[in-house]
């Protein structure tokens, strides 16, 4: 039995997120299709670095599945190309450990939310940049990012179910940085791990941040009691990707 381990890119506005559900489509079950329809087996199981939401896109996202198949990675590359759909793409593929795991092995993940800041709507950011037509203080969001970088409890800015299922709530963020080029706004944040939204909620203060709308007191009482009400808005799952997995 062989252990692959498999980067694919995905665009997910068409999809449920990543992982497998009785009454939608998701990435899990595309790829898992996919692997069976290429060797000619019923489809395996295949083990995710992260669950990501309905919406949420990946540039480069990680699994692993072990199979009882010689077929080289190469070839296995070429061949999912050629079966996945065209928001779907295998990166790459190599052979590892059997007990390597794309979850558990996985030492911290960088996101990008991306804000389309320009005065009209992109048309060809539809659904892959949250549209936001009004003047950003970026150098205000920076300042505030800085405050949550760090270990830190970050109860406050996480979706409230989610927040209920965790063991702990505390995270370390290794670097938050907000970036603007051609009308595009990027924010980059980089951590051991993050909460359920967390990173949409974390870019919507910094937005909040920006209109004035919150203040740096306000996200370091947020990480202080943990209140979500003193965070900023959930932004919607287009503009987030999933853009790089640290091993």
């Amino acid at each position: 039995m062989r252990n692959l381990k498999v980067f694919i890119a995905y665009n997910g506005a068409a999809y449920h997120g990543f992982q497998r559900q009785d009454n939608a489509v998701t990435i899990q079950e595309t790829v898992e299709k996919a692997i069976g329809k290429l060797l000619r087996i019923p489809a395996p199981v295949i083990y995710g670095c992260s669950r990501t939401d309905t919406g949420v896109h990946a540039r480069e996202f990680c699994f692993n599945v072990h199979i009882d198949n010689r077929i080289p990675c190469e070839g296995f590359v070429k061949g999912m190309n050629t079966l996945l759909p065209d928001d779907i793409a295998v990166l790459s593929c190599e052979e590892v450990d059997d007990d390597f795991h794309a979850r558990y092995c996985a030492k911290g993940k960088e996101y990008v939310y991306l804000i389309n800041n320009k005065p009209q709507r992109d048309v060809f950011l539809q659904n892959l940049a949250f549209h936001y037509p009004y003047k950003l203080d970026i150098e205000a969001m920076n300042r505030a990012a800085k405050l949550l970088i760090g270990e830190h409890d970050f109860g406050g800015f996480c979706r409230a179910e989610g927040k209920a299922r965790m063991k702990t709530t505390v995270r370390t963020i290794y670097d938050i940085t907000v970036t603007e080029s051609d009308g595009v706004c990027e924010v980059r944040i980089s951590g051991n791990g993050f909460l359920y939204n967390m990173v949409r909620i974390v870019t919507g203060t910094l937005l909040y941040i920006s209109e004035g709308r919150r203040t740096e007191k306000d996200i370091l009482d947020a990480l202080e009691t943990g209140e979500r009400a003193l965070s900023g808005i959930t932004l919607p799952p287009g503009g987030l990707y999933l853009n790089k997995v640290f091993y």
